[in-house]
């Protein structure tokens, strides 16, 4: 081979492999802005994906008024800390549910009625008008397990007062109440 051709071959071979490596450069490149615009992409879907994700919570808070007698529940499930005391920092009451039974959350533990459920049906049993401490006492009788404070019970009559559930009578510096006749009420 003589070096002329040898000249030219070596020639050839250093604008090939010139050619290649630009090919090289311009194809890393384009791969670089695609990769940039999957990230974009990927962002996007992950932000997507928690709007989702959020909506979804969104969607089963909205069934909050057709629930509404567990909404007292969940929410002083919410002010309880893990050791079951209010955040408030004062004692959670015995006879107050843990906040795993106010959620549900023990398998196959029965959900207990409401305190106001319970004033109701012991009120609906009387035509006379009852205080807070006779309906508390007649509690206590017949739902062993319920032990609600005197306030507790007092609060419960009034929320049901608000509510027009049941009225209030004062009978000189008694306090007496009685279940809302459903004819009057309607």
């Amino acid at each position: 081979m003589s070096s002329q051709s040898a000249a030219e071959l070596r020639s050839r071979y250093v604008e090939q492999v010139a050619s290649e490596l630009d090919e090289n450069r311009r194809r890393q490149e384009e791969l670089a802005q695609k990769i940039e615009v999957l990230k974009q992409e990927e962002t996007l879907l992950t932000d997507i994906l928690g709007l989702a994700e959020r909506y979804e919570g969104f969607a089963v808070a909205s069934a909050l008024p057709a629930q509404k007698r567990d909404a007292p529940a969940v929410a002083k499930a919410k002010r309880r800390g893990a050791n079951g005391s209010i955040a408030h920092g004062r004692a959670a009451s015995r006879s107050t549910p843990t906040a795993a039974k106010a959620n549900g959350g023990a398998k196959g533990a029965t959900r207990r009625p409401l305190l106001g459920d319970l004033l109701m049906t012991l009120l609906s049993g009387h035509d006379e008008p009852r205080s807070a401490k006779e309906l508390r006492d007649e509690l206590l009788k017949k739902h062993p397990d319920r032990n609600p404070t005197p306030q507790v019970v007092r609060n419960t009559l009034e929320s049901l007062v608000a509510k027009s559930r049941i009225e209030r009578h004062k009978q000189q510096r008694s306090v007496m109440y009685t279940v809302v006749n459903p004819a009057a009420a309607g």
